[in-house]
Formats: structure tokens, C-alpha cells, sequence
């Protein structure tokens, strides 16, 4: 075991050594506390003896199954989360993975990213769940890890929580990177089905001739490939909600089953003629004009009428005003603690200049340019110049058009020879004259000037 317990302690299980090794390696250098198991019953004896923010665990071991170490924990341990891996990727998997309480599922082989992105975000929502109490008594305006205190975030918060209060359906519309999810997983964890799985599924992020296998399921032969049954993400979020992101990238026949599945409460998989009943709450979230879709007959009218029973509306980040510096200051104390940076401020003109940027990107975007400044920032106050260039004031480039072209060469050929510290030899070449005719330019654009060659440079 690490000695690192700053960010948080992680108990891996899986039966081959190499990859407990590879992850107490990689996860420890990232500045997590890490130990491991090689079967299930010594990972839970250790859990009886420590305390554990993480597990992950393989699918497949000797003597019980990682399936089994997931309904462990989520039975018997509060605020512990758990991060399936396995080298038997399926779609069965991961939806078994996430109805038993997975909050991760990576299949093998996976990135250092996406290790550390999964990891990051199951510790994220194990802090929000320690400290869920506590922000909602003295800061109601941090939900589930929304920050602002803004008049506009005020009324997502108020319209978060008339939403989790009842089991319509509901419409999250915004620019990207407003935090729709964010919205989405408050909703969930605010209602009723919070012991419940959330699942989440980027619609434009998978092909449409899968989409539908994806969302219901198939049965064995229902098309090339199908060799055995597969459940859905329907099935998996069964008591629980769907987040359906990207809902206008759809097609206009998948939008058709999901009216359906609006209307009749039931899903039929791929290959199947028989409907079955499913008690879900579906989630939409969108950065398009839905309306000005519907004009164009891209998105079914009827459909968007069934999603917008609740709307919420998320914010550009422009508009959030000083939200944009309390989340400045969420994310650097996030990231300098993450990457063991020391402690980093900003200027007030840094800080002027970050409240007057439009984001185009949202917080996604502010995000972003805070982890790049502090990994690429070397000292411990960020000014102007340390932000990104096109954050940064630009004098314009373009030439006035009323200069003769005597004064124009004029000062090119001065700027040359600034660029080349003054020497005219060099400055010669680059111009593609020689040095005569360069002493010579010099001369007419400054007449009674001296003309030798170690004439001051001009």
C-alpha cells in the first residue's frame, strides 16, 4: 500500500497480479491511496478493516464474481462506489454492471485517461454524497456539485427541485457545456428513484443502426451477429432514470419508438414481438432548437410535446456573471490538489478579464482553461499574459490603407533589422538585397541620417 491519502483510498480486486500492479502504480502516482486484492473474500476482509472511497473490481475471479463484490458494497457500505473492469466487454455486462450499482465500466484494454477520468468522477460523487447534507443546509445553491449563486442559477436550483418532486418527464435544453447532465443527475438524486440507477446515454454518440439495440435490447438471431440476448439500457435503468442526451440527433424512426415508449410505458426489443412494461423516467437534454427542427420536419412534433412537460433552461455561462469566478476558484483548488500543484491565485486583472470572456464553451469550457493554467503555469499568481491568447487583448494587425508604399518599406525593412539585432548583413539577405542599396533605403527613409555601416539602427 501507498502512503499518498490525499485524494482518496482505492481498493483494486482482480485475480491477475500484473494489472493490480499496473493500477496501484498508475493510481498512486496520481495521488490516491491504493490497495489489493486477488479474490473476492480478501477484498472483503479488508473492507471490514478500512475505510475505502473506491473499489474496482475485475468480473471474472476465482471463487465469486466481481458481480458479487458490487452487490456487496452496495448493500453493506454507504459511501463507497464501485468501478467494474472486465476483458469480456459486452452490452450485457455493463448493463448488469450498472442495475447491481456500478458507477463505472471499463473494458479491457483501457487509456490512463480514461482510468483517471473514471476514477475522478466516482470520487466526485462519493464527496457529494458525504457532504450532500451539509450544502444543502448551508449552501443551497450547490446541489450535486452545481456551483452559483446567481439570479439565473437560483432559478435552475428552484426548477431542479420542483422537478425532482415529481415523476413527469423533463425537457433540459442549453449550449453545450452548461452542465445539462449536471442538471439531470440533481433531478435524479433528488427524487424518489435516488437508490435507483441513473443512466446516461449520449444518442449522438452511437451510430443509428445500433441505437435501438443499445436502448431495448435484442434477441438471440434478431440480425447478423445477435448470437445471444442482450438487455438494454432501458432494462438497466428499470425503476431508476434514463438520461437521453443529444435527443435531436435521433432519427426519425428511433423517434417514433421513443414516443412510443413515452405513450405505453413499454419496450420491445430488437427481434421481438412482444412489448414489455418498464417503470423508468426519461430525461432529455438538448443544445439544439428543437422548434426550429420541428419547422423543418427533423424532430417529430409529437414526440417534443411528450418531453416538454418540465423544461429547464441552463444558463450560458455569460450570463451567470460572478459564477464564472466562484467556479474559477472551484476548479483551481479542485486541479492544484489534484496534480499537487502549489496553491494559485489570480490577479485582478486576470480575474477581470475572465468575468468579461464570453465563453463560447460554457463552464466545460472554463474548466478547461483552468486545469491547462495550472499544469502550465509556473509561478503561483496567474496574470493576463498567462491566459490563453484569444482570452487576451489584440491590437489590430491590419495596416492602415493611406500610407504610401516608401513609408510602408520603411518600416518593414526597420523591422527587419530589429529581428536580426541590428545586423544589416543579415537583414540584407533576408530582403534580397544588397548591403549598398540597403544603406541607401536607409538614407531616403531618413534624410541627413548617417549612412555607414555602424550607423544606428533606426
Amino acid at each position: 500500500m501507498t502512503n499518498n491519502k490525499g485524494k482518496g483510498t482505492i481498493l483494486v480486486v482482480d485475480d491477475a497480479e500484473t494489472t493490480c500492479e499496473v493500477l496501484q502504480r498508475s493510481l498512486s502516482g496520481e495521488g490516491y491511496q491504493v490497495a489489493t486484492a486477488s479474490h473476492v473474500a480478501a477484498a472483503l476482509y479488508y473492507l471490514e478493516q478500512a475505510n475505502v472511497d473506491l473499489v474496482i473490481t475485475d468480473l471474472k475471479m476465482p471463487g465469486g464474481s466481481g458481480m458479487d463484490l458490487v452487490r456487496h458494497v452496495r448493500e453493506n457500505l454507504r459511501n463507497t462506489e464501485v468501478m467494474m473492469i472486465t476483458g469480456y466487454p459486452s452490452i450485457e455486462g455493463a448493463v448488469q454492471a450498472i442495475k447491481d450499482g456500478a458507477e463505472e465500466y471499463l473494458a479491457k484494454p483501457f487509456t490512463d485517461a480514461e482510468l483517471y477520468a473514471a476514477v475522478r468522477r466516482a470520487m466526485d460523487k462519493v464527496r457529494l454524497q458525504r457532504s450532500h447534507g451539509v450544502y444543502w443546509m448551508q449552501t443551497p445553491t450547490l446541489p450535486h456539485g452545481m456551483i452559483g449563486e446567481s439570479g439565473a442559477m437560483l432559478k435552475i436550483f428552484d426548477a431542479i427541485g420542483r422537478a425532482a418532486s415529481t415523476s413527469a418527464t423533463v425537457l433540459i435544453s442549453g449550449e453545450s457545456g452548461t452542465g445539462k447532465e449536471l442538471a439531470a443527475r440533481a433531478v435524479h438524486y433528488g427524487s424518489v428513484r435516488s437508490q435507483s440507477p441513473f443512466v446516461p446515454i449520449n444518442c449522438g454518440g452511437i451510430p443509428d443502426s445500433l441505437l435501438e439495440s443499445e436502448l431495448f435490447g435484442h434477441v438471440k438471431g434478431a440480425f447478423t451477429g445477435a448470437t445471444e440476448s442482450r438487455a438494454g439500457f432501458f432494462h438497466a435503468a428499470e425503476g431508476g432514470t434514463i438520461f437521453l442526451d443529444e435527443i435531436s440527433e435521433t432519427s426519425a424512426s428511433m423517434q417514433v419508438k421513443l414516443l412510443r415508449v413515452l405513450q405505453e410505458k413499454e419496450i420491445c426489443m430488437v427481434g421481438s414481438n412482444r412489448a414489455r412494461k418498464v417503470d423508468v423516467r426519461i430525461l432529455a437534454a438538448t443544445n439544439k432548437d428543437l422548434a426550429a427542427l420541428m419547422k423543418k420536419n427533423m424532430f417529430r412534433k409529437d414526440l417534443f410535446y411528450r418531453l416538454n412537460v418540465l423544461t429547464i433552461a441552463m444558463p450560458a455561462l455569460r450570463e451567470r456573471g460572478d459564477d464564472i469566478l466562484l467556479l474559477a476558484s472551484h476548479f483551481i483548488n479542485r486541479y492544484t490538489s489534484e496534480f499537487n500543484r502549489p496553491q494559485t491565485r489570480f490577479s485582478e486583472d486576470a480575474l477581470r478579464v475572465l468575468r468579461n470572456y464570453d465563453w463560447p464553451g460554457n463552464v466545460r469550457e472554463l474548466e478547461n482553461v483552468i486545469q491547462r493554467l495550472i499544469l502550465m503555469t509556473e509561478h503561483e499568481l496567474i496574470d493576463v499574459p498567462d491566459l490563453p491568447k484569444l482570452m487576451r487583448f489584440s491590437a489590430p494587425g491590419k495596416m492602415p490603407l493611406n500610407r504610401s508604399l516608401a513609408e510602408v518599406e520603411a518600416d518593414y525593412i526597420r523591422s527587419i533589422l530589429v529581428s536580426v539585432g541590428g545586423n544589416k548583413t543579415r537583414a540584407a539577405e533576408i530582403l534580397g538585397i544588397d548591403r549598398k542599396t540597403l544603406r541607401a533605403k536607409l538614407a531616403d527613409s531618413h534624410p541627413g541620417s548617417p549612412s555607414q555601416d555602424n550607423a544606428p539602427m533606426v
